[in-house]
């Protein structure tokens, strides 16, 4: 069975509501999901899931927050060619960046060989009711692009 994780790094409970979410339309879908934070995740772990789907709250400036910050730099040098992807986020509209994390996060993942399967999803704060249905949308077109490849 295709394995998915969505992978998460949140503050105030924001993006992990929405990674539960997104976990919850792959697994609706049929799929093997693991939910977790990247402080509890190494890098080489996303090397063993046929998906991957990781989001981030944006930090001051369009940044990524500092404790995901190791995380996403010891990402350099996998391979993640034939991983199918997806990134998410939330962030502050009253910044110049708005969701920029979420944008660094994606690059990252094309530039690793991923094909990313659907667009970014970014939010502000905490994700309305149908924003999270939106994210259940992401967990299963995933989950649909596993059937796919």
């Amino acid at each position: 069975m295709p394995k998915v994780i969505v992978l998460y790094t949140s503050l105030t409970g924001n993006t992990e509501e929405m990674a539960e979410a997104i976990a919850q339309g792959a697994k609706e879908s049929g799929f093997e999901v693991v939910c977790k934070e990247a402080y509890d995740a190494k890098p080489a772990e996303l090397l063993e899931y046929d998906a991957i789907v990781i989001g981030a709250y944006t930090w001051g400036d369009g940044e990524l927050p500092d404790e995901f910050l190791d995380f996403y730099e010891d990402m350099d040098g996998l391979d993640l060619s034939g991983k199918q992807a997806a990134a998410f986020g939330s962030g502050d509209a009253s910044y110049p960046v708005y969701c920029g994390a979420v944008d660094l996060i994606e690059a990252k993942l094309q530039e690793l060989g991923a094909s990313i399967v659907c667009p970014s999803l970014k939010f502000e704060y905490n994700a309305s009711g149908e924003e999270k249905e939106e994210g259940k949308r992401m967990g299963a077109i995933v989950a649909g692009a596993l059937c796919k490849s």
